[in-house]
């Protein structure tokens, strides 16, 4: 997929990696190196947030990144789209979030969006039986 706003030679799906990365590793210093200077959050998983400038994406992490529970951090998707990477990760928390991120020409995160993923619940395997 063509990225006409970023350089061939950025991997922006390897950024994100990398952003997961440092959340597990809980190092908050190589997640903020990842941002933009003028980097925006948006955040709707705990009633709506939004920061930017690094010392604002330092307030808003720092606390998460130190209420690390069990699975917090895993990665279930990410995908490439038009304008950057979305992925869906479980937070701090362990709750499943969905995240888009935008990125500037040199390669740095530039925006973030994000918000509760809305799962569609499984059926039970026997209850879908017993409806048949």
């Amino acid at each position: 997929m063509d990225m006409p706003n970023l350089p061939k030679n950025v991997d922006q799906i390897a950024v994100v990696v990398d952003w997961l990365d440092a959340c597990r590793q809980q190092d908050l210093g190589p997640l903020l190196d990842l941002y933009a200077p003028s980097a925006s959050l948006e955040c709707e998983c705990d009633g709506g947030n939004s920061c930017a400038g690094r010392a604002a994406l330092e307030s808003y992490w720092r606390p998460r990144l130190e209420a690390f529970s069990p699975g917090a951090f895993g990665l279930e998707e990410i995908a490439p789209t038009s304008d950057g990477v979305v992925l869906d990760y479980l937070n701090a928390k362990g709750v499943s979030v969905r995240i888009f991120f935008r990125f500037d020409p040199a390669g740095k995160i530039l925006q973030t969006r994000c918000g509760p993923l809305a799962r569609t619940p499984v059926r039970d395997e026997n209850e879908a039986q017993d409806k048949a």
